[in-house]
């Protein structure tokens, strides 16, 4: 809700003034007989409210010197406000002299507190009363002063643990629970506490009992296999050092810092150091030299953060994850100053220092992103059918003409969201669902309000939620209870695996949820920043991270089928009609956006099995199909920050670069080292560089596969997982060098995969020579089983290579060769050379799926580059 201020203020609202010799200022506010505000632009002016009885105003002065605040773990004037009763609903705004919103605590929850950053100048405090009676709250704001701990006093064991005694009663401690990650615990009066009730820790991991230390004289070192943490003695400062003690990974420029409500850690900044995470930040995925914030938050927008997390990562080989639920504030300059709104310290260390690395283990105390059903993975649709106000009266059985709309434009739909939760309730449920079935899509129910009749609606076939700010909007421990609620729910009362969206949220919801970054307009804005806030939330083990298709609040055509586009290559999407003016299936606009919408759509279906094997890979490794480039060229300086901001990997195979202005043309499409391949023209380059004039008309997406990839494709005309070819599977190949590939595969909807109920299948392509030379596919057996495997099954291969096979070899044995695509396309087997393309077309005939074959694509070498 960050914007402007509400009507101008009057020339004598209340107010206060803090300094250092005046620390602290406290309101009482006069008692709301019925509070209903919804939000600031409701409140009257100042001149129309002079006693503050709609809206509660206050004007407060801080005069602090330059510099103030540098070392301060608050950042700023911490501002409260409190309720006699904690039931009471209000919303906390600030605004600096100009009416810019600088602060805010939207959560609606008592009491209220929100932080002035670097506050310095006159400010108006607005309290927006929204379900308030008979009552009025105080507030108080004040300066800090912080406090730097002291000299270290003494180390001692304590259970496979160190305790570190410092001046003045503080104390840390330090548990390793990995040779790569330990947690360190600070706390000014030596009393450990633990965070709110509530875990954001999947399982909390044991301590390590290998460790060991010893004192070096200036510094006590507590050293695991991997790394040696030294803990200064004078003052206490602490170091992480790798490579047998020899190289530092970081390291402390001051000592912990604490107020009476914050603490904050002060590192030193590398050269060229880097910063990602923080989950998910809207409109960045690159942190160097900005401030951010991990905290609940109602911006929709570029700036926001309402599902970020309290997890950084850095180029120089580690990540912090800490442990609570308290705001925090990350501000990665020189120097680093990491705060969090509490007064005790609880972080953990994860020492990679490949980046993979240290997601993995993040996720590993987190929880591992949850696998998703395949249904997920198709296209969504979200309508209000009962009680529109923007449709007029419709009934829940008439989604599915909805339904019907879809198969009749061949347009792909894996399950719809029937109501909304806001006034729109639903009827005829099990009937609806059964509709549903009947069009290969899955019912889903949107709730605003909690889920009191969870158990009847899921055994009536719902199989999605998606949960709302009215419900899980004070966020932190709220929302990750009500995504395991909603979670656990579907798999309670049904077989299914549990699929569930939210708006925000806080670590370790990536192990229940698919997070929606809210409402915002379908604008080109709104394409470009939404491109490095997924990719960014993928440095936070966040592996299914989306927005509305066009905006909830719908887009003109262009640029929804531009959003489309670009979301073909993230895993999970939606569209969503009842608050847009119009519908927006994706039919509804005509030509030419509906064919357009159609051939992606029908694109982002047969890759299904690369996207269904990359969620594998998330839930088993913690990294989302959506990557930054620095992920997986993380040498390159190019892909540290701005140069590669507005593309991303989908997987490490496809190089996605969106259109986000109005224009048929691309530039600064950024291409790192190796062989890339548009895909719909197949022209070559050589990274690294960078392409401008990447002709990209409406229909285009500026796309590129890195050359050695292996794509698993389910067949053409594959319009639904459930009536795909379960006899036919394809693999698109761009030949080059040797590379492998490892499909995954299960039922796609039950749990039973977590017994084993799975299988994978590795395919090997080594291609040698120049233009005509040689490529070799070698397809391994499907190892493993699951309910619906097929027994056998034909397989389709296009082969990108440098020059047209003299011959093409199935186990030793020669495919027929045809002279036209007509030709190859009547015959069961065989191959054709596609000169135009620079493709081999092959298909083979039925193979066991118990044993492997291979292909020789005999004077076929690799693409060229």
């Amino acid at each position: 809700m960050l914007g402007t201020a509400p009507a101008a203020r009057a020339a004598t609202p209340p107010s206060g003034a803090l300094s250092p010799a005046h620390p602290a200022v406290s309101w009482q506010s006069p008692t709301y007989a019925q509070g209903s505000v919804p939000d600031p632009k409701h409140c009257p002016s100042a001149a129309e409210d002079p006693q503050g009885k709609v809206c509660g105003r206050f004007d407060l002065t801080v005069d602090v010197p330059a510099g103030y605040w540098r070392d301060n773990p608050d950042g700023g004037v911490p501002v409260s406000v409190t309720w006699p009763d904690p039931a009471m609903e209000f919303d906390l705004y600030v605004y600096d002299s100009t009416g810019r919103e600088v602060a805010e605590d939207a959560s609606g929850a008592d009491p209220a507190s929100a932080v002035i950053p670097d506050a310095s100048g006159t400010y108006q405090v607005l309290v927006v009363p929204y379900h308030v009676t008979d009552a009025s709250y105080t507030a108080t704001a004040q300066l800090t002063r912080p406090t730097t701990v002291g000299d270290a006093t003494g180390i001692s064991r304590d259970g496979d643990g160190y305790l570190i005694r410092a001046a003045g009663g503080a104390q840390a401690r330090v548990d390793f629970t990995t040779e790569d990650t330990f947690r360190l615990r600070f706390s000014p009066d030596g009393s450990f506490t633990a965070p709110p009730v509530g875990e954001m820790i999947a399982t909390t991991p044991p301590v390590l009992k290998t460790v060991r230390q010893s004192d070096e004289g200036d510094y006590w070192a507590i050293s695991s296999r991997d790394v040696t943490l030294r803990a200064y003695k004078h003052p206490l400062r602490f170091a992480l050092y790798a490579d047998g003690d020899s190289r530092l990974v970081w390291q402390e420029t001051r000592g912990l810092t604490w107020t009476e409500d914050a603490t904050a850690q002060t590192l030193a900044r590398g050269p060229q150091e880097q910063f990602y995470g923080v989950g998910e930040q809207n409109g960045s995925f690159s942190h160097r030299g900005r401030t951010v914030h991990a905290a609940n938050d109602f911006n929709w927008n570029e700036g926001g953060f309402n599902n970020s997390q309290p997890f950084y990562l850095s180029s120089a080989g580690y990540g912090v994850f800490r442990h609570t639920y308290a705001p925090g504030t990350y501000t990665f300059g020189d120097p680093v100053t990491t705060a969090e709104r509490e007064r005790r310290f609880d972080g953990y260390y994860f020492y990679g220092p490949d980046l993979k690395k240290v997601i993995s283990a993040y996720t590993d105390l987190v929880g591992k992103p949850f696998m998703p059903p395949v249904y997920g993975l198709e296209p969504g649709d979200s309508d209000c059918y009962l009680h529109n106000a923007n449709r007029g009266e419709r009934h829940t059985l008439d989604a599915l003409q909805v339904a019907d709309g879809y198969t009749a434009n061949q347009d792909p739909l894996g399950w719809m969201l029937v109501n909304d939760g806001y006034g729109c309730g639903y009827e005829n449920l099990q009937q609806t669902g059964q509709g549903l079935r009947d069009q290969h899509a899955q019912l889903g129910l949107w709730t605003s309000t909690g889920l009191p009749n969870q158990d009847e609606e899921v055994k009536a076939g719902v199989r999605v939620r998606k949960l709302d700010v009215a419900w899980v909007g004070p966020g932190y421990k709220f929302a990750l209870d009500g995504c395991r609620t909603a979670y656990d729910g579907i798999q309670r009362n049904s077989d299914a695996r549990g699929f569930v969206w939210l708006p925000v949220s806080w670590a370790g919801a990536q192990r229940c949820g698919v997070l929606w970054s809210g409402d915002q307009k379908g604008s080109y804005d709104y394409l470009r920043w939404q491109i490095p806030t997924y990719a960014g939330a993928t440095m936070s083990g966040i592996a299914y991270d989306t927005g509305d298709v066009g905006g909830i609040f719908g887009s003109d055509p262009k640029v929804g089928t531009r959003d489309l586009e670009w979301k073909t290559f993230i895993p999970t999407i939606m569209t969503m009609d009842g608050w847009a003016a119009a519908d927006k299936q994706p039919w509804r606009a005509g030509e030419p956006y509906s064919s357009i919408n159609r051939r992606y759509l029908q694109l982002k279906e047969r890759l299904l099995p690369y996207f269904y094997t990359l969620a594998a890979e998330a839930h088993r490794s913690g990294v989302g199909a959506v990557r930054p480039l620095v992920l997986e060229y993380p040498d390159d300086p190019n892909t540290w920050g701005d140069a590669a901001k507005y593309e991303f990997l989908s997987g490490k195979d496809f190089l996605v670069a969106p259109v986000y202005e109005d224009s048929a043309v691309r530039n600064g499409i950024y291409l790192p080292a190796g062989t890339w391949v548009d895909y719909w023209t197949g022209r070559t380059y050589q990274g690294p560089t960078t392409l401008n004039g990447y002709q990209a008309p409406l229909d285009t997406l500026p796309l590129f596969v890195r050359a050695g990839a292996v794509v698993p494709m389910w067949p053409e005309g594959t319009l639904s997982w459930q009536t795909r070819d379960t006899a036919r599977l394809d693999y698109d190949v761009y030949a080059k060098g040797s590379s492998s590939y490892t499909l995954y595969e299960d039922d796609g909807t039950t749990r039973a995969r977590e017994q084993g109920a799975s299988a994978t299948q590795a395919v090997t392509v080594r291609s040698v020579g120049r233009g005509h030379g040689m490529t070799t596919v070698e397809v391994g057996p499907s190892v493993g089983d699951y309910t619906g495997k097929p027994a056998a099954r034909a397989y389709g291969f296009t082969v990108h290579t440098g020059a047209g096979p003299g011959a093409v070899l199935l186990d030793h044995r020669a495919l027929d060769g045809f002279d036209s695509r007509a030709a190859f396309d009547a015959a069961p087997s065989g191959w054709w050379y596609d000169a135009a393309a620079g493709v081999v077309h092959v298909k083979t005939p039925q193979q066991s799926t118990a044993s492997g074959f291979s292909l020789l694509l005999a004077g076929a070498g690799p693409i060229a580059g």
